[in-house]
């Protein structure tokens, strides 16, 4: 007989065919006088390779089976209908033995399998093999690590503890302790939505954290979306590549802090890039505010979406630290002791202060942008006002930088830029570029100079009672433009940028009022009463230079001062690769 499968003729004998399919006694019986003995078979499983394995066995020819076939032959032998009802220990009943006995009990058998699976998911559904599959695999990535004695995968760098401290620590010496992720990287072979189904099997099986779930997700990612560790590749395809970013999110563990809060900025930023939906890209903000205050400054340079005028997406960063607001305001102190061990000085506003330096890191370098608008630098600096740190050099130098890169700003725009930073949390470096800096109105270098003389007297309460209520009301605390009897063009000259002749007359008292503190300071026996009369002496001569500059025209123009200098790191990340997996053959005759 002659059997078409596809474009191949096979040329074989009836007898053997027949006796142990019941598909092709059914053709040949339907076969009429004018066709002979020739019957054609279009949709068998495998195409022609399957149905000569099938023919092989029929014939009682050795057939070798290994992961890479042994699908695509169970489903020809199906298609084919080789039941123990033709013939005792027929090609199905030897099929499924070596799968139970054989391929289900291997970890990377299995995961081959199910990758073949992927050209007849229809009918390897339909027979179980995918199902048989997930189920063994899903087991043995729970098991308890103590127990797993099969081979793997497992590429990344060791920690020194797993290793026996030393690098001559070998097997001979101490056993390879297994780590608990020891099975993530051989299954980022499969295709997202085989992979899909495995996590969900292991996380049905409720027997590996969050965190190893976390790191699986993590490892995938790195290994499947090109680029990933540095932005998300230009020339991709994008259908299919957002399938997998809106998978990967709906994967993530559900508890807090399994996954970096880097890992899932960066997931953000694929998001963004490729166009995910609404509900992923949420879900991902919810995430990171929740976990914000583990973030770094290159984490938030997310890149402005296209068409738009600023380099770093601003408002996605408002967002997240809007959404961080809200979330810390409903959380209790307690759920902040992750901080602890990093920031026990801060306590249980550990959090808080910690998105404040990140973001005045973030500020510093959005402010070299050009086109940034002040009200977008401004916002997120009023975002975290409320939040207190120790220190606000960080703010300081982000305003500074932007006042450098937008020199054509007005003055009540300086003013307003300048209102974010409180001048008693200036460090004595910074307070000592503060009363250098042109670019600064004058109201701010009098209260640097103001409260640089309170922090070197000790005595803020008596100095501040005895200026003048128009001098006090300069100052933070004091009531800005409500109580004083000064005209606008007073105000305009508070407002204004500093020529150098001001900057030095200041300079120039405020090291007067040093040496007079210093003196009074190396006389140990003066009396309280003494003391209060000194104070006195030096508000007469703060209140001097105050009269001085309040009585001075008003000033336009701006001197060039030295730049602040910083700088910032890169994140790199390296992409793991697994090594092929051997194939177990087996053969049946």
């Amino acid at each position: 007989m002659v059997v078409n499968v596809g474009d191949v003729k096979f040329y074989l004998h009836k007898f053997p065919l027949l006796s142990k399919s019941a598909r092709l006694q059914k053709l040949v019986a339907a076969t009429n006088d004018a066709n002979g003995d020739e019957i054609h078979i279009q949709d068998i499983p495998g195409g022609p390779a399957a149905f000569e394995v099938c023919a092989k066995f029929c014939y009682g020819m050795t057939v070798t089976l290994n992961a890479y076939n042994v699908v695509t032959a169970r489903c020809a032998a199906e298609y084919l209908e080789m039941y123990e009802t033709i013939e005792k220990g027929n090609l199905i009943y030897k099929i499924d033995v070596f799968l139970n006995s054989s391929i289900f009990r291997s970890w990377k058998d299995s995961i081959i399998v199910l990758q073949t699976t992927k050209s007849l998911l229809r009918w390897s559904e339909e027979l179980k093999v995918v199902s048989h599959c997930l189920d063994s695999i899903a087991s043995k990535a729970s098991i308890d690590t103590s127990k797993v004695e099969w081979s793997y995968t497992y590429n990344r760098k060791k920690i020194a503890s797993e290793n026996g401290n030393s690098p001559q620590w070998n097997d001979a010496r101490k056993p390879q302790m297994v780590p608990k992720d020891w099975w993530v990287e051989d299954l980022c072979e499969l295709p997202i939505d085989l992979y899909k189904r495995v996590i969900v099997t292991i996380k049905t099986k409720g027997r590996v954290s969050g965190d190893v779930i976390g790191e699986a997700l993590n490892a995938y990612t790195l290994r499947r979306l090109p680029g990933f560790s540095k932005g998300v590749n230009q020339n991709i395809d994008f259908v299919k590549y957002r399938s997998l970013v809106e998978t990967i999110v709906w994967l993530l563990p559900t508890e807090k802090g399994v996954v970096s809060c880097s890992f899932l900025l960066r997931l953000l930023r694929a998001a963004i890039f490729l166009d995910c939906g609404e509900t992923e890209r949420n879900e991902l903000m919810r995430r990171i505010a929740q976990q914000l205050p583990e973030a770094t400054m290159n984490d938030l340079l997310i890149r402005a979406p296209p068409g738009e005028a600023t380099v770093y997406d601003v408002d996605m960063v408002q967002n997240l630290v809007e959404e961080f607001v809200t979330h810390s305001s409903q959380t209790e102190p307690v759920d902040n002791e992750f901080l602890g061990s990093r920031s026990p000085k801060f306590g249980p506003d550990a959090s808080k202060v910690l998105v404040a330096k990140l973001i005045d890191c973030y500020l510093a370098e959005i402010a070299r942008d050009p086109n940034l608008h002040l009200s977008k630098f401004v916002n997120l600096g009023e975002t975290i006002a409320s939040f207190s740190r120790p220190s606000h050099d960080g703010l300081y130098r982000a305003i500074d930088m932007y006042l450098k890169e937008h020199p054509g700003i007005s003055k009540s725009e300086r003013k307003r830029i300048c209102k974010l930073m409180d001048c008693r949390k200036l460090s004595a470096e910074a307070c000592m570029h503060a009363v250098q800096n042109e670019r600064l109105p004058l109201r701010v270098v009098v209260q640097v100079l103001f409260f640089e003389q309170v922090r070197a007297t000790a005595s803020a309460e008596n100095s501040t009672s005895d200026l003048p209520g128009s001098i006090r009301a300069l100052l933070p605390g004091g009531s800005h433009g409500s109580s004083r009897s000064t005209t606008t063009n007073t105000e305009e000259d508070w407002d204004s940028v500093p020529t150098a002749d001001d900057i030095k007359a200041l300079k120039g008292e405020l090291a007067t009022l040093r040496l007079g503190s210093n003196d009074s300071g190396n006389e140990a026996a003066k009396s309280d009463v003494e003391k209060v009369a000194a104070s006195r002496m030096k508000g007469l001569v703060m209140s001097k230079i105050f009269s001085k500059l309040w009585s001075s025209k008003e000033r336009h123009g701006e001197i060039s001062s030295s730049d602040t200098s910083d700088s910032h790191g890169s994140v790199n990340a390296e992409e793991t690769k697994s090594t092929p997996s051997r194939s177990r053959r087996h053969s049946l005759s």
